[in-house]
C-alpha cells in the first residue's frame, strides 16, 4: 500500500512551502488582467476627454465609467467575500454614474467630457477616502 505525503500549510496559510509559489500556467494572470483593464479604462477616459472619433471610444469609455467607481467601491468593501464585493461594486458604480448624470442634467451642464471628468473625480475622492481611512488609526473609547 502506498501512502500519499501531504505537505502541511506554511505559517502564512498557503501550501506553497519554502520554495515559494509554484510555476505554471495561469499563475501571473490576475496582475496581467488588472493591468490590461487599467489600460483600457485609461484609454476610454482619454478618448472621451479628447473627443476622438474612433469606434473604440464608446466601449472603452463605458468600461471606464463602470470600472473607475467599481474599483473605488470595492476597495472600501474589503470585508465582503469576493462575489458579494464584485456585485456590490458594480451596482454602486451604476448608481454613481446615474447620480452624476442626473446632477449634470439638473444643472443643465451635461456633456460627455463633463460626465467622464465628474465620474473620475468622484472615483478618485472615494479611493482617497479609503486610503486615508486605512492610514488613520481607529480611536476606541476608554472604558
Amino acid at each position: 500500500m502506498q501512502t500519499i505525503g501531504i505537505k502541511p500549510p506554511s505559517s502564512d496559510g498557503s501550501a506553497d512551502g519554502a520554495d515559494g509559489p509554484r510555476p505554471g500556467p495561469g499563475r501571473g494572470l490576475a496582475p496581467l488582467l488588472a493591468g490590461a483593464a487599467t489600460a483600457v479604462a485609461a484609454a476610454g477616459a482619454l478618448l472621451a476627454l479628447t473627443d476622438s472619433g474612433t469606434p473604440l471610444r464608446g466601449p472603452c469609455t463605458l468600461f471606464f465609467l463602470l470600472m473607475a467607481p467599481a474599483v473605488a467601491i470595492a476597495a472600501a468593501l474589503r470585508g465582503l467575500n469576493p462575489l458579494g464585493r464584485a456585485v456590490t461594486a458594480v451596482a454602486g458604480a451604476i448608481v454613481v454614474d446615474m447620480l452624476v448624470a442626473q446632477g449634470l442634467l439638473a444643472v443643465h451642464r451635461w456633456s460627455v467630457r463633463g460626465g467622464v471628468a465628474a465620474v473620475a473625480g468622484v472615483s478618485v475622492l472615494a479611493l482617497l477616502a479609503v486610503l486615508l481611512r486605512a492610514r488613520i488609526p481607529a480611536k476606541h473609547p476608554q472604558d
